[in-house]
């Protein structure tokens, strides 16, 4: 689930250029500093929740791997040899590795503080709620849901989470990115005046998932090393990526859009190992006070334009946050040429809120900004005015299968506009 232009993730290049450094720091003051450790299970052990435990080691002095679960063994076993590199944080065994659609259980169950979800998206409501129940800390890998009813249930577990004083940080990790952060602040505090209208892209390749070949593979066994290409595992990649971009405008508007409509398709996706979500979205939501923001994503292969960014107007001038300005009447430049890697402060935020009993919740931050995908998705699959109201209170749309076995799963057909109902 990470960031992706042209083959190499931006968590990847950030990784590389602080990496040398974070541990030399991290080993440093874990020798100066004496401080209780904080034992991390990994729920999910693919790409993502290796670089997210690999994350939470660099984040802060203590921290400790102690547990991992994976629905397949192999994960387990390449996930465990590459956190070996971490040291002696790493200190995971083989009664500590959990396999099977409950590993997730058996994680939560051993002697962790926190655990780390970076399972595909659909289970992570389930998950999360199991966390909470059992008194754990949760990093939550975005999006957090990929239908209203997973939404409903995150909602539900953040609640939860607030009344045991529990934190629950998300994945969504430009709310813990210096540059965004001072730059939202201002807009909050006025410096581009009323906001009028937005745009946010993720516009670009995609090579960073290589698609799976069935070949010998169960259709639920190849679904989900394939995952992100099923609605019902990822949500499409308006959801799974594009979500990012979309928490931003919520997060600058301090609010959710009330409609969505749009459109999109699948013009380079028409092989069937691709499973059968969208490559393009172009979606208009309405925010209150008749405010429209534009958002479009695209994953197609030969793309050599590109764009990833977020652009918020008002009525003093404009924000950019990744191009770091403020631009009219209030100018700002951010000019740290070296803020601090996002993808390890998050964890740095989280350890931090729990050594010193401050929780954070950003669960229903991530439920809006995920449900608020989805309508664009819904409104695109369908060629329907999607509203909030409807999709966060009425919609019974629940994309989880049946019966969780490595078996047969039929993939649903791609969905074509004025033929796909909503429920």
């Amino acid at each position: 689930m990470g960031e992706t232009l042209s083959g190499a993730t931006r968590r990847d290049f950030l990784k590389t250029s602080a990496a040398a450094g974070a541990a030399l720091t991290f080993a440093r003051t874990a020798r100066a500093q004496k401080v209780k450790p904080i034992r991390v299970g990994l729920i999910g052990c693919g790409r993502r929740g290796t670089g997210a435990a690999h994350d939470c080691i660099s984040s802060s002095p203590g921290v400790q791997i102690v547990a991992m679960g994976d629905v397949f063994d192999d994960k387990v076993k390449s996930a465990r040899e590459k956190l070996k590199q971490d040291g002696d944080a790493f200190k995971v065994t083989d009664e500590t590795c959990f396999t099977g659609f409950d590993a997730y259980k058996n994680v939560i169950a051993a002697d962790v503080d926190m655990v780390i979800l970076a399972t595909p998206p659909n289970f992570r409501p389930d998950h999360l709620q199991a966390a909470v129940d059992a008194g754990k800390h949760v990093f939550m890998e975005k999006p957090g849901a990929v239908d209203p009813v997973g939404v409903r249930k995150l909602l539900k577990a953040g609640e939860d989470a607030g009344k045991k004083k529990l934190s629950v940080v998300a994945g969504t990790q430009r709310r813990h990115q210096d540059y965004y952060l001072e730059i939202v602040k201002r807009i909050h505090d006025g410096a581009i005046g009323e906001l009028v209208g937005a745009q946010c892209y993720w516009i670009g390749n995609y090579d960073y998932y290589a698609p799976v070949q069935q070949d010998n593979l169960s259709d639920m066994e190849w679904q989900l090393r394939n995952w992100n290409y099923f609605a019902w595992l990822s949500g499409d990649h308006i959801v799974e990526q594009h979500v990012h971009n979309i928490d931003v405008i919520n997060w600058a508007f301090q609010a959710h859009p009330l409609k969505a409509m749009g459109i999109g398709g699948r013009q380079q996706r028409t092989d069937p190992v691709f499973g059968h979500i969208y490559d393009h979205f172009a979606v208009e939501f309405e925010y209150p006070n008749g405010v429209r923001v534009t958002s479009m994503c695209r994953q197609m292969a030969d793309s050599n334009f590109s764009k990833v960014e977020e652009n918020i107007v008002g009525t003093k001038g404009y924000a950019n946050p990744k191009q770091r300005g403020i631009f009219g009447e209030n100018p700002y430049k951010y000019e740290n040429q070296e803020p601090p890697n996002p993808y390890v402060q998050e964890h740095a935020d989280l350890i931090a809120s729990i050594r010193e009993g401050k929780p954070i919740n950003e669960a229903k931050g991530l439920a809006e900004s995920t449900l608020t995908a989805i309508m664009g998705r819904l409104a695109c699959y369908t060629a329907e005015e999607i509203t909030w109201d409807w999709a966060m209170n009425e919609s019974k749309l629940d994309l989880q299968p049946e019966n969780l076995a490595l078996g047969p799963l039929p993939v649903p057909p791609v969905a074509v506009p004025g033929q796909y109902k909503l429920t």
